[in-house]
């Protein structure tokens, strides 16, 4: 008898499926394994995500190439947005209306929030559009399609970064020195709106697949949202012209406090005690959130339920 196939001996494929190794090139597959196979509806959530982080670089790096090709300025674009978005508000709000002699050191003060609305604004339009413009890979690629949205909060990060840094360098020019519990504020502010961003992000992103009117809806409803927050105005306008239930309302709005926490971090410190501090300001830091955690949870769980749908829709 063959001494390589005597009872007892094993094959060299057998030993090492027998002991968990992988089997050698050529050998048969072992009886009753089969490769587990991966549906390509599924996804991973944002686990998976960062499980891809060279895909994400690359998503990133793809739509910034995209947005500035054949531009002379490139990233410099995002320097002049921001300036552009100030100086028409500062010189029609602040200089013709007058809101420069109400709010002292009113550059700082309109500044301060509109970096956080700039970057509120563009993550959830981008990340509203991400999917459908993507739709060749999500048709012919298995991948998390949370990637899209992802790479959308990341690109406006990017865009976020100078406009802060023309916040900073602002804001020492009036006399500002940073402030540890200042800055924590300013931290959390942002924190609540990346999270409520890319949370209604997610939802909006998985609603316009199937219906591709939610990009006008988000678009619409942006232009209003500057005028939602205490950004071109103080809070007591509110306060002095409007039913203290509106009021109360206006004040459970997690961009109100994320605005609030920015302007106590940078404007404050350079008019105090011009204007009367945001009541309540810190219950309504937490609870802003505590709901910006729960929009953010809501708006994955949504994109993971109806992505299963995805490549059929597009």
């Amino acid at each position: 008898m063959d001494p390589t196939t005597r009872p007892g001996a094993d094959t060299g494929a057998e030993a090492r499926a027998d002991a968990g190794a992988a089997p050698v090139a050529g050998a048969a597959p072992v009886a009753g394994r089969v490769p587990k196979l991966r549906d390509p509806a599924s996804g991973g959530g944002f686990a998976e995500v960062m499980r891809r982080r060279y895909l994400l670089r690359l998503l990133v790096r793809r739509e910034l190439k995209a947005r500035y090709k054949g531009s002379l300025l490139g990233l410099g674009w995002s320097y002049v947005r921001p300036a552009v978005y100030f100086a028409v508000y500062f010189f029609v709000v602040g200089v013709f209306m007058g809101m420069d002699r109400v709010i002292k050191d009113f550059p700082v003060y309109l500044f301060s929030g509109m970096v956080l609305v700039n970057l509120f604004t563009e993550t959830l339009q981008s990340a509203t559009r991400s999917v459908l413009h993507n739709a060749p890979l999500v048709r012919k690629v298995y991948l998390p399609r949370e990637l899209f949205p992802t790479a959308s909060l990341l690109v406006s990060l990017v865009h976020f970064l100078p406009g802060m840094a023309i916040l900073v360098i602002g804001s020492v020019s009036y006399g500002w020195r940073p402030s540890l519990s200042g800055l924590a504020g300013a931290a959390v502010g942002l924190t609540i709106v990346v999270l409520f961003a890319i949370g209604l992000g997610l939802l909006c992103a998985a609603i316009n697949v199937f219906f591709h009117d939610m990009e006008q809806v988000v678009d619409i409803t942006m232009i209003v949202v500057a005028w939602t927050v205490p950004m071109i105005y103080p809070w007591t306008h509110v306060r002095d012209h409007a039913p203290l239930w509106l009021l109360q309302v206006y004040l459970t709005n997690p961009l109100v406090s994320a605005v609030s926490l920015f302007q106590r971090a940078f404007w404050e410190p350079v008019a105090p005690g011009a204007l009367p501090p945001v009541p309540a300001l810190g219950a309504h830091t937490v609870a802003s959130l505590g709901f910006a955690v729960a929009v953010f949870l809501s708006g994955q769980w949504a994109f993971a339920t109806l992505q299963k749908r995805f490549a059929q829709e597009l």
